[in-house]
């Protein structure tokens, strides 16, 4: 994955070098009403991954394994805040009184009439401390751009699991379902490999993007996505669509692969097929994915409006936040500018 601000020097530094080092604070699609038949908490966890947060409050509860929803899954060497749900009974207010967990605090608890699910949450702000700064200058200018052009929407490395092996274990299972053979291995793991493999072809198209010099440029057959309302359509005419770029009304989208994405038109749909061609598939490839691999477009860039950096000593506070399903590291890439990716 290639730098946008690559002519510019990285700052230097490092982060999390400890939890509270890096906080992330869930903004929540919508609050709580107060009355309803789920119970909402307002978690803040330290050092702890959010589905063993969530097991510690089961547990507590005396309720099976994932009786407790959220929305998004956050960092566990963090300090973090989000929602969880459970379902309400009488009492249940009085059994959350008496959780005491060092590293999960039960903030708030209210209610509301539906469960959390998956995807409630428009995103999170982030507030990081990066440790032995040596030129904020340099920061300031990459932070300049990124707030003129945008942030490259990458996947970040999280995504490829620990050993970087997800998106490739992820091709064998869409190959073999496409040979015919059984799933055999669990739903889920089976879809978080599948979708590593669309993540890592994602990351070539954009990557291809930026190599380019076509980042925040509007193409010709580009499928470009509004920003306030998420409404799709095929950019004809350039001229037309690139004030409507620069002003970060709309942006570009890349291909999450699968037949039911809306497919990018003229050179820019030939890049996009190019990439599966590579591969040896076509999008017809990942209808044996089934329902985990149907497909859609995801925005190649995303705004970053308000960021700060404080200088603090030898170290520097860096503030910001960023949509559901985009990566801090990626903006702290640009700034340190760390080694090949």
């Amino acid at each position: 994955m290639r730098f946008l601000t690559a002519d510019l020097p990285g700052c230097g530094g490092h982060f999390k070098e400890a939890p509270e080092d890096f906080e992330v604070e869930e903004i929540p699609a919508y609050l709580p009403c107060g009355e309803g038949e789920h119970v909402y908490l307002w978690v803040e966890k330290r050092g702890v991954a959010t589905p063993d947060a969530a097991k510690r409050i089961s547990r507590h509860l005396g309720l099976p394994e994932g009786a407790v929803s959220w929305a998004g899954l956050k960092d566990k060497q963090a300090l973090t805040r989000q929602w969880m749900s459970v379902q309400a009974k009488p009492g249940r207010e009085t059994e959350l009184s008496t959780f005491l967990d060092p590293e999960v605090k039960l903030l708030q608890v209210s209610r509301h009439r539906n469960k959390l699910k998956g995807g409630h949450l428009d995103g999170n702000r982030f507030k990081i401390r990066i440790a032995k700064v040596k030129d904020v200058a340099a920061a300031q200018a990459t932070l300049a751009v990124l707030k003129a052009r945008g942030v490259p929407n990458f996947f970040g490395a999280q995504r490829f699991g620990a050993a970087g092996t997800n998106a490739a274990r992820g091709k064998a299972i869409l190959l073999k379902a496409a040979a015919g053979g059984r799933r055999g291995r669990p739903d889920f793991e089976r879809k978080m490999l599948l979708s590593a493999y669309q993540s890592e072809l994602f990351n070539r198209v954009l990557d291809r993007r930026l190599d380019a010099g076509l980042f925040s440029k509007a193409r010709q057959g580009d499928v470009l996505k509004k920003h306030e309302s998420g409404g799709e359509f095929v950019c004809a005419d350039p001229a037309v669509d690139q004030p409507r770029m620069d002003a970060f009304e709309v942006s570009p989208t890349g291909p999450m692969y699968g037949p039911s994405m809306r497919p990018a038109q003229d050179e820019v749909g030939a890049d996009e097929a190019k990439v599966l061609a590579e591969e040896g598939l076509t999008i017809e490839s990942f209808a044996a994915g089934g329902g985990e691999t149907d497909g859609a477009r995801r925005l190649l860039r995303i705004p970053l409006p308000d960021v700060s950096l404080e200088p603090a000593g030898e170290d520097a506070w860096l503030s910001f936040a960023l949509p559901s399903g985009a990566y801090a590291t990626v903006v702290l890439g640009e700034l340190l500018k760390p080694g090949p990716r």
